[in-house]
């Protein structure tokens, strides 16, 4: 029993699913089973799963010489995804199966020693590169495959099922709306409005935003009731969001749904765990808040190396990981909100409690954060105890989608000059998005000068400012418009 077949299959790479040949040479000599082509251990494993499912399954095992290659052999192969392909090139080798079972198909899929077949991460990413060469993809049940229209999707529960064939394709499945019934309300809120403010402006324009306030002033509790304002993402940021999750393993509903993701990393997360790596390169926090927002509580709690990784995602809206393999990019464009205390004791300016750090505590405190990071952050606003009686009193302020509405419309005002995402304007663009009405250009180069503004904090002014104006509901950029926008920029002016 001896022959050659070869299969297509894909591995990981980034967020991209990078095509890959599963050559598979049955032939006379002592019995073995190598795997060439690069593999990593979890693949060198597939020669024992393979072995196990075949025989559960009802093949024939061949006492002979099997060689595996995987090509491109210079690519670095990972992961659990090639134990199909691997099995299925074996029965196409030895004739246990037709021809028309392995032509034109790719197939992805971990087995288990029964020969059932498992998912592995990264499906969705499977998919893309099945429909983008045209060809059938045959893995796991239920997958994300089917959610990628035009694409042939052959879902297999078990190897045993190929005696009769390759599997009906799926029937496509419609993704349910995104629901924000368990989203907790901010009309729960009270004496907050110049946080919620802020708030406001980040989610309609997208822009970072730092609170800084004693303890239990309500910081965590307006960052975590930011989802119910944020829109749903359309069908482009639902798929590249969906991508993201899909490749880190973790469940995509939400994000196929139209939910934007909320990530809140612990502060004693890494380098790594922020802005993705390991091997082989993960996505982190960062890639995994892809057009949603990453909230860092205790932000100055985070170690410095960790917190500067943040600042070419905040400034590109990607992950560049540089390692001897090559680079890799992650898509990582958020919106930051930070939540700090003012000084290590947490009670500087605080109305009720006296502050017991001396200066020298203070600046170190702060320097934590560093001025280039602050400097990419556009709204500062400082969160105060509201007055015990307010919290008594019944809520009388909007509920999140009144406020879903006014950030919907902004955004419509936005889009409609076609310039593209307030938060990504830059130069001619910005300045002609603005349209600054008479007397703001000089009140803006006198804010600069006084408050010393990089040329970074004057692009970042002007934006914040753009979005305070569509909330308002006008067509140019005013004085009051600046004015506010300064009035959030941080105390030392940058």
């Amino acid at each position: 029993m001896s022959g050659q077949c070869s299969i297509s299959t894909s591995t990981i790479v980034g967020v991209d699913a990078l095509p890959v040949d599963v050559e598979v040479d049955v032939g006379a000599g002592l019995p073995s089973f190598a795997i060439v082509g690069l593999p990593d251990l979890a693949v060198q494993e597939a020669r024992e799963r393979v072995r196990s499912a075949l025989r559960f399954s009802g093949y024939e095992i061949p006492n002979a010489r099997i060689v595996v290659n995987l090509a491109p052999g210079p690519l670095r192969k990972h992961g659990t995804g090639f134990d199909l392909p691997i099995a299925l090139g074996i029965l196409g080798a030895t004739r246990q199966l037709p021809e028309s079972v392995t032509r034109d198909v790719v197939a992805v899929g971990e087995l288990s020693l029964d020969g059932s077949v498992r998912p592995v991460p990264g499906m969705l990413a499977h998919a893309l590169s099945a429909r983008s060469a045209q060809r059938t993809l045959v893995g796991p049940e239920e997958e994300n495959g089917l959610h990628v229209e035009g694409l042939d999707y052959r879902p297999l529960r078990r190897l045993s099922s190929l005696h009769n064939g390759l599997p009906e394709p799926a029937v496509e499945r419609s993704v349910s709306a995104a629901s924000t019934e368990r989203l907790i309300d901010f009309k729960e809120v009270v004496g907050q409005e110049i946080a919620l403010r802020a708030l406001l402006a980040a989610a309609a324009g997208g822009h970072n935003v730092l609170m800084v306030g004693p303890p239990g002033s309500g910081k965590t509790m307006l960052a975590r009731r930011l989802p119910g304002i944020l829109p749903p993402l359309d069908e482009y940021e639902r798929l590249q969001t969906a991508l993201v999750h899909s490749v880190a393993g973790i469940d995509d509903q939400a994000a196929l749904s139209g939910v934007r993701p909320f990530r809140a990393p612990h502060h004693s997360a890494s380098v790594a765990g922020l802005v993705g790596g390991g091997s082989p390169p993960r996505p982190g926090e960062a890639s995994l808040a892809h057009n949603g927002v990453l909230f860092l509580d205790e932000m100055v709690q985070f170690g410095p190396a960790a917190l500067q990784s943040l600042r070419q995602p905040l400034e590109d809206g990607t992950v560049t990981l540089v390692r001897a393999e090559g680079r890799v990019n992650f898509p990582a464009r958020f919106s930051l909100v930070g939540a700090a205390n003012p000084c290590p004791c947490g009670f500087l300016g605080d109305e009720s409690r006296i502050c017991s750090c001396n200066v020298a505590q203070i600046d170190r405190y702060n320097a934590r954060i560093g001025g280039p990071l602050m400097d990419r952050i556009d709204l500062v606003v400082e969160v105060r105890r509201p007055d015990p009686s307010l919290l008594l009193e019944p809520a009388t302020g909007p509920d999140s989608q009144q406020l879903l509405e006014r950030v919907l419309e902004a955004r419509s005002l936005a889009a409609r000059r076609g310039l593209g995402a307030t938060s990504r304007l830059s130069g001619a663009a910005l300045l002609a998005s603005c349209c600054l009405i008479a007397g703001a250009g000089d009140f803006l180069e006198n804010a600069a000068r006084a408050h010393h503004l990089s040329g970074r904090g004057i692009t970042r002014l002007l934006r914040v400012s753009r979005t305070f104006a569509d909330l308002d509901g006008a067509a140019r950029v005013g004085i009051e418009h600046l004015s506010e926008a300064i009035g959030f920029r941080a105390k030392d002016g940058r």
